[in-house]
């Protein structure tokens, strides 16, 4: 739409000045409403870096209540609008990698300040760092490390804090590359005396990948993990068995998404080949005459490698989500296909009439992802932003859409 068009209609908002008929102004406006619809995407962005190093976990948060909200990554904060990097925690450096697997940011202690709980790749325990409040915050104290649970077990590939039984509070739960470590949900405790509770789902099934999501279209949340899915029972979830459904094999994304993508009433599952190329839509085809879950296999993209982490959020403002990714930067180090190509972030918009997702590249060759893509509207400017970590370092995409 030029900006003629638009002013000369706006100014002449009254039909009846207008010397057309109704239906005949709403036929000259459909080609410039067309017009400006398609020119929604690329969505562009600004990108700020923050900092550099091998962190690939990172949260958004209010952390020093002054309304804002700040960004959490690995061993700093960064405060809304100064962007310096202030202390949260000491992570140790290994093997290339930074040893945390993730942040997630959360008042443990319900004082009212925004606390992390983080755990690690071979670390069997999880901590969380109190906030130290205003004081602290303004001198820049490291915050105070308290244990939560030592699970007993190692090789969690990405862990996550999520609502399992719908009660509010959410529950820790960990991915492990280890496909004979059993699957295991953490209830937490909060107030006093912080702690994570211990709920066995399954003694098997587990591998690179977790997802959660109705995969099975009976209405209620499945946790899916690399070699298939656990089916969530009809009661209580964290006391009454999982069944365990071995239907694939695969080393995938953290996460694996569920959602009805083409709108067809069935729900589809979008991952990504973590370490190798493919970002894939499995359509949804429902249950087939042995009972198990049938799907249609699409490529989305295979142009990059390791689309590692996945995101949903509505980047355009049209109330439809769109799919966030891109190259997870080194992470197998250099040892993936394609780990030494340059990294990239983009995001994927469907498209009801081809049945396909459109490719829109936000960066390439300066900014990958790490294990969390986060997304918020961060300079409360009416638009969602997003936040990366990674071995490119951590940074902002400010949304610049009009």
């Amino acid at each position: 739409m030029s900006p003629t068009a638009f002013s000369e209609i706006e100014r002449d908002s009254d039909m009846s000045r207008l010397n057309l008929p109704v239906p005949a102004v709403l036929a000259a406006l459909l080609p410039l409403l067309v017009g400006t619809l398609n020119a929604a995407h690329p969505v562009e962005f600004d990108v700020r870096l923050l900092t550099v190093d091998a962190n690939e976990g990172c949260d958004i948060a209010d952390v020093d209540q002054d309304g804002k909200l700040d960004v959490i990554a690995g061993r700093n904060w960064y405060r809304n609008g100064e962007w310096a990097p202030r202390p949260v925690r000491l992570i140790p450096d290994w093997n290339e990698y930074v040893e945390s697997n993730g942040d997630f940011a959360y008042d443990v202690n319900e004082d009212g300040w925004i606390d992390v709980i983080a755990g690690g790749f071979l670390p069997s325990k999880v901590y969380w760092y109190q906030n130290p409040g205003e004081k602290g915050l303004r001198l820049g104290h490291l915050w105070t490390q308290h244990e939560l649970v030592d699970t007993g077990l190692s090789a969690n590939e990405a862990s996550f804090l999520h609502d399992i039984n719908g009660d509010g509070r959410p529950e820790w739960i960990s991915d492990s590359w280890n496909k004979n470590n059993p699957l295991i949900i953490w209830s937490l405790t909060t107030g006093e005396t912080p702690k994570l509770n211990r709920h066995l789902i399954g003694e098997i099934g587990n591998g690179h990948g977790m997802g959660f999501g109705d995969v099975n279209n009976d209405g209620r949340e499945d946790i899916l993990v690399g070699t298939g899915w656990h089916e969530r029972p009809e009661g209580d979830p964290l006391s009454e068995p999982w069944q365990f459904h071995a239907d694939w094999d695969l080393q995938a994304s953290c996460p694996m998404l569920v959602r009805d993508v083409d709108g067809d009433g069935i729900n589809d599952i979008v991952w990504g080949k973590g370490h190798d190329y493919g970002l894939m839509l499995w359509r949804g085809r429902g249950l087939g005459d042995d009972g198990k879950l049938k799907f249609d296999e699409q490529i989305i993209d295979d142009s990059f490698s390791q689309p590692h982490a996945l995101h949903f959020a509505d980047l355009d403002g049209d109330g439809r989500d769109e799919l966030i990714t891109g190259k997870r930067v080194r992470a197998h180090n250099d040892g993936d296909p394609g780990g030494l190509e340059p990294p990239i972030l983009g995001y994927y918009v469907w498209d009801d009439a081809k049945g396909t997702f459109a490719r829109h590249v936000i960066v390439a060759g300066s900014v990958g992802t790490g294990l969390q893509i986060r997304t918020a509207d961060i300079d409360a400017d009416g638009d969602v932003d997003i936040v990366v970590a990674g071995k490119d370092g951590t940074q902002i995409l400010f949304n610049r859409r009009q």
